[in-house]
């Protein structure tokens, strides 16, 4: 087996990266709080020289590292996201482990905001050496509204670019394997809101009422058949319903019911039909029952779509460095249909979003559990990995 380290980092920046993974597992801020996550990152820039950080989406940061030497002058941004998940942590063997109770990271932002700050380091260290510009994101709210990916693209972050990487830990991938498939690797998360809107009665007089409940019942049943009827099977379509509400008491006729759920598609082309689908469910079932509906939705992350060259290229990478059994391009059995606001970053320019798996004894939880974790080992190969595919995607 070849050995992915590279020596692209410093003693010092592989201390820095671990150190920053450390404090922001210790000290986690949700979504859209997180004012400490920033000044940690911008004190760790500033302490290896690295100045001029700009802020983003209020608790975000990017920084722009020149390179002086000749050659094109291509621009490619990386993104790290930096927010936790509001799960408690049950671990306790991490010397690191979360001091906020109810906060924990259980994505892997740490890690993936640590790799980043190693790219920036070393980049800006190596200035002198490479063409063109590396922009570094340390990106807010990629788990909840309003998300950091939407301020990236709405506010021209990316206009000029040439390309852009993102990377996630994978916990049903072995530790020291890599994985990156062409295409649509997420899915798009849409949210709606429902009220089926009836007529109260006596619960003795159904026939003097419009049972809301009733119309509930049918809208569930029916709005799975335009997945299961309507949408390609590869597509791997979701609609959930995740919240519902409504009854007065249990011998009136329900006057109202309010749901809430989210719709899923790999297909950027079908994004709207879905949405428009689910609308035309409810009016139907609404008017066929003699009642009304009141549909609203917003639109959340659009699906991460892989760049077929650039997943090539990454490919090729990680079969030079680190040898040709430690590169995945299989869809995992246990895939799901997970978004993340890296769409936004696939919308604006050629993208990948590549995997760093983590699977080993000790760490086999999946994210988003009070229990997830990834050995500090992953974190200096896969930021020279990072940092050796940017300078490829830079000359």
């Amino acid at each position: 087996m070849k050995n992915i380290t590279n020596k692209l980092l410093t003693v010092a920046e592989r201390d820095a990266i671990v150190e920053l993974r450390h404090a922001m597992h210790r000290e986690p801020e949700l979504s859209n709080a997180e004012w400490k996550t920033q000044q940690r990152i911008r004190d760790t820039l500033e302490r290896f020289g690295l100045s001029g950080a700009k802020t983003f989406h209020k608790t975000g940061l990017y920084v722009d590292i020149e390179g002086a030497g000749s050659g094109p002058q291509r621009s490619v941004a990386v993104r790290g996201d930096i927010d936790a998940l509001p799960i408690q942590e049950t671990r306790d063997d991490l010397s690191y482990g979360s001091l906020v109770p109810g906060i924990m990271h259980a994505c892997g932002h740490d890690m993936h905001a640590s790799i980043a700050m190693g790219a920036a380091l070393a980049f800006h260290r190596m200035r002198e050496t490479f063409s063109g510009k590396l922009r570094v994101f340390f990106q807010p709210a990629e788990e909840a509204e309003p998300l950091g990916g939407r301020s990236v693209a709405e506010e021209g972050l990316l206009s000029g670019f040439d390309a852009a990487i993102g990377f996630h830990v994978k916990p049903d991938l072995p530790a020291g394997m890599y994985g990156a498939r062409a295409g649509a690797v997420t899915k798009s998360a849409d949210q709606f809101a429902l009220k089926l809107i009836g007529t109260m009665a006596h619960g003795a007089k159904p026939h003097a009422g419009v049972d809301a409940i009733a119309m509930a019942g049918a809208f569930i049943n029916e709005v799975q058949k335009i997945v299961s009827r309507e949408m390609p099977v590869d597509d791997g379509a979701i609609i959930t319903i995740g919240t519902i509400a409504g009854g007065e008491a249990t011998n009136i006729i329900c006057p109202s019911v309010t749901m809430t759920g989210t719709i899923r598609t790999s297909g950027a082309e079908r994004r709207m039909l879905l949405v428009q689908r689910v609308r035309d469910i409810a009016e139907g079932i609404a008017a066929m029952h003699r009642g009304k509906a009141e549909f609203s939705h917003r639109l959340g992350e659009p699906p991460v779509v892989n760049d077929a060259a650039m997943v090539d290229r990454f490919r090729r990478l990680v079969i030079e460095t680190v040898g040709e059994d430690k590169f995945s391009d299989k869809k995992s059995p246990t895939a799901g249909g997970g978004a993340d606001d890296f769409g936004f970053y696939s919308g604006c320019v050629p993208s990948i979003y590549f995997w760093f798996g983590s699977e080993e004894q000790g760490n086999q939880s999946g994210v988003h559990t009070p229990t997830f974790g990834a050995s500090d080992d992953l974190l200096v190969p896969t930021t020279e990995l990072a940092v050796r595919y940017c300078l490829e995607m830079l000359s």
